[in-house]
């Protein structure tokens, strides 16, 4: 049997919004427990990664195994999930709780309940989890605690009035915290059999030993020589290691019901192993999985193709790797007459798609450039046959096409009450439609609008924080899809469609967008021998252009004094060539050009 009872054993997860203090309030649980030594202590303990330091954002979820004593000498088991706070990793967020039995719901004192905080604790009572409020930054001087009470209770609709108060910089309220998780959240249900039942809820890969899972166990143990099988796949391996986050990998004998922990196999292939999944043993297996939890597909869709074609293969192993611990991650190849051979990634927003390009910049040190960011708009031909389309190369022959559908968002923002106007203007320049505003407090309100998810993709959030002073955050859900006129912008170099550089926009939009895409590319591509013009087309219609000017030579630099007409002569001779040259001449576009225009997002 295990070294805790299961009336011992903790698990719980913390829902917070990005900056309310998550990491700080894990740093000093894990100090409180000593599993963490103070000399060895640093900022973002569970934060692992360069650039979760960097952003002071959780990306990954971490799991740690702390042991406590509490003030009657009864020795506890807590397992902490540390999940992403950031809405584009949901997917996390959804994959941890699945493993838990409780939440700490932490709000910062100053800022109060915020968009993401919300959709995150829905996903904790969706699955019915034991929430415990925490109030967070109560050192402050402007800290209003009895508003974020109201808040909590009015807002997400849970009793606040005894909530934690705690500052986890200076590490006030901490062991009270750790006292509400041992009474409050539940322990682990007692297994109904002694089947091997394991959750996947994470996995990584170490370049030394390989597919790393992390697993809750259900019921049954698992220990150094088990034969397992993953019920999802079917395939059976042979655990060479099991182990437990102490924070680091420390090797066990073996993994109880309740536990958290990891094991290692022999897992040579990535894509064995499916988040969610559920392993058992290979003789006496459990009859049916666990109720996971659904894969959460992909919304916003770009290619990443490598700078030196030579690193296609290495990409590719990068993205493998990657896709591992970041099951929502969508690949398939693909290729492209101006950027060769890369891949067409589907991904969850548009912080996923910055996080995964840096990190293959970083961990992989790969030099790769990035498509501008597409959705997937669904086409309804004449014969009655759909199509998905988030690439513009597979735009349909607009004679062909019956209707157009594109997704829709729902999409909840907490914004100060005096940006009222300026959120209202930047709604409407998105396409949007505001649905109801609500009084958050005397200073806040929630919009909630349906806006079109490819206005949401390229710079809303940047121009919601600018508009805000930042102080807005929204989080957004997939509502439906809908008829939009949306229609293939082309753009043509010296009457040539350059592939690259199209894209599928709402008419409406069109001429800005291409007006916009003209003028970089006039600044981009370097003079040629020859007038170039660069268009911007929907169908045969041109809705923008701009002209690269040609090369001049004074080639009447010889003539001194004399008659014009021998000065004409030498023009017209050079018009003539100008004009050949046109005809045969060839517009070669930098790699250069192509970054700088992707790179703008335009």
């Amino acid at each position: 049997m295990s070294k805790y009872p299961l009336k011992n054993i903790r698990n719980f997860s913390i829902i917070a919004h990005i900056d309310h203090g998550k990491s700080t309030i894990a740093d000093r649980l894990l100090e409180l427990t000593h599993t963490v030594e103070k000399r060895e202590m640093q900022e973002q303990v569970l934060d692992d990664m360069d650039l979760e330091r960097e952003r002071g954002i959780t990306i990954k979820a971490h799991p740690v195994t702390m042991v406590y004593e509490d003030s009657n000498g009864e020795i506890y088991q807590i397992n902490l999930i540390d999940t992403p706070g950031h809405v584009d990793f949901t997917y996390e967020v959804s994959r941890s709780l699945s493993a838990c039995e409780g939440a700490l719901l932490v709000i910062d004192a100053c800022q109060g309940v915020q968009a993401q905080t919300l959709a995150n604790v829905h996903l904790a009572l969706d699955r019915n989890l034991e929430i415990v409020p925490v109030i967070n930054k109560i050192d402050l001087p402007n800290a209003d605690i009895e508003e974020v009470r109201r808040q909590i209770e009015d807002v997400i609709g849970i009793d606040a009035s005894d909530a934690v108060c705690c500052s986890a910089k200076s590490g006030i309220g901490i062991s009270e915290i750790l006292d509400r998780i041992i009474r409050e959240v539940p322990c682990p249900k007692e297994p109904e059999d002694d089947k091997l039942r394991a959750l996947v809820f994470d996995s990584h890969y170490d370049v030394y030993r390989g597919v790393m899972v992390y697993v809750r166990i259900i019921s049954g143990e698992i220990r150094k020589g088990t034969a397992i099988k993953m019920m999802a796949t079917d395939k059976g391996f042979e655990i060479l290691e099991v182990g437990k986050f102490l924070p680091k990998e420390t090797a066990v004998v073996a993994l109880y019901p309740g536990d958290v922990g990891y094991f290692i196999a022999n897992i040579k292939n990535t894509s064995d192993i499916k988040i969610g999944d559920t392993i058992t043993t290979q003789r006496n297996s459990a009859p049916e999985p666990l109720p996971g939890f659904k894969i959460i597909s992909p919304v916003v869709f770009a290619g990443i193709y490598p700078i030196d074609s030579s690193d296609f293969e290495t990409l590719r192993d990068a993205l493998e790797k990657l896709r591992l611990n970041d099951s929502a991650l969508h690949l398939e190849q693909d290729s492209s007459m101006a950027l060769g051979f890369g891949f067409r990634c589907g991904f969850l927003g548009l912080l996923h798609l910055e996080i995964v390009f840096e990190r293959l910049q970083r961990e992989f040190d790969l030099d790769i450039i990035s498509t501008a960011p597409s959705v997937i708009y669904k086409f309804t031909l004449h014969d009655g046959s759909t199509l998905e389309v988030d690439n513009p190369t597979l735009y349909p022959d607009p004679t062909m096409i019956s209707k157009v559908e594109e997704p829709w968002v729902k999409c909840h923002i907490i914004v100060p009450s005096e940006f009222l106007g300026s959120m209202m203007a930047l709604g409407m320049d998105k396409r949007g439609l505001c649905e109801k505003t609500e009084t958050l407090d005397s200073r806040r309100l929630m919009l909630t609008y349906r806006i079109p998810m490819n206005e949401i993709i390229t710079d809303f959030n940047d121009k919601l924080k600018s508009t805000t002073k930042g102080y807005g955050s929204f989080d957004y859900e997939f509502d439906s899809y809908e008829k939009s006129d949306i229609v293939k912008l082309e753009i043509r170099i010296n009457d040539e469609p350059v592939d690259a550089f199209s894209c599928l926009v709402h008419r409406s939009k069109s001429e800005s967008k291409g007006r916009a895409l003209c003028e970089k590319l006039a600044e981009v591509i370097p003079m040629q021998m020859f007038k170039v013009p660069i268009q911007a087309a929907i169908g045969g219609k041109i809705v923008a252009r701009e002209t690269i000017k040609a090369m001049s030579k004074n080639v009447t630099a010889k003539c001194y004094g004399g008659d014009i007409s021998r000065k004409r002569k030498l023009w017209e001779k050079q018009k003539k060539g100008k004009k050949r040259m046109k005809e045969i001449g060839k517009v070669n576009i930098p790699q250069s050009a192509f970054m700088d225009v992707l790179k703008t997002g335009d």
